[in-house]
């Protein structure tokens, strides 16, 4: 786990959650797409070079229940993407993502990169109630669903 107070609590399509475990094991990180380029930049300001936790919620789920964080990694930087793509091209990205046409070329404005990526038990999983917003007096409700990256306070 990271050290510093910010942490990143974003969705990821559960499909690429398990196949990001693959590419976190062979190529020693796994790159997520988002178009969210300036959440990003902030974080990358605010860590100061420190790695960040990154609390997962795995989208298209089939569990049932009130949402919550059910996947962890640490954030080690983000990348500019390069006509849409990752500029290593496939390397880094779950293979998950080749069944679409766009998530590798032309779709994403940055690519944050995370090591050390893994699923929590259902005992360890996170209650959307445990994270408030960076710099936020207030905490998330329950059924709270982040439909994109989002700087939260380290729970």
């Amino acid at each position: 786990m990271a050290t510093t107070a910010i942490a990143l609590l974003a969705p990821v399509p559960e499909e690429h959650l398990f196949d990001g475990l693959t590419t976190c094991k062979t190529e020693g990180k796994v790159a997520y797409g988002s178009r969210a380029w300036q959440v990003f930049r902030d974080l990358d300001v605010a860590r100061s070079g420190q790695p960040v936790d990154v609390f997962i919620y795995a989208s298209g789920s089939a569990k049932l229940g009130l949402p919550k964080v059910r996947w962890l990694a640490t954030y080690i930087g983000h990348v500019e993407a390069k006509g849409g793509a990752h500029p290593d091209g496939t390397l880094f990205r779950p293979e998950s993502t080749k069944k679409y046409l766009t998530d590798n070329s032309g779709h994403w404005a940055v690519f944050w990169e995370v090591v050390d990526l893994r699923q929590l038990s259902k005992e360890e999983a996170i209650p959307m109630t445990a994270f408030r917003g960076w710099q936020s007096k207030k905490c998330y409700v329950s059924s709270f669903v982040p439909e994109g990256p989002l700087l939260v306070e380290a729970p």
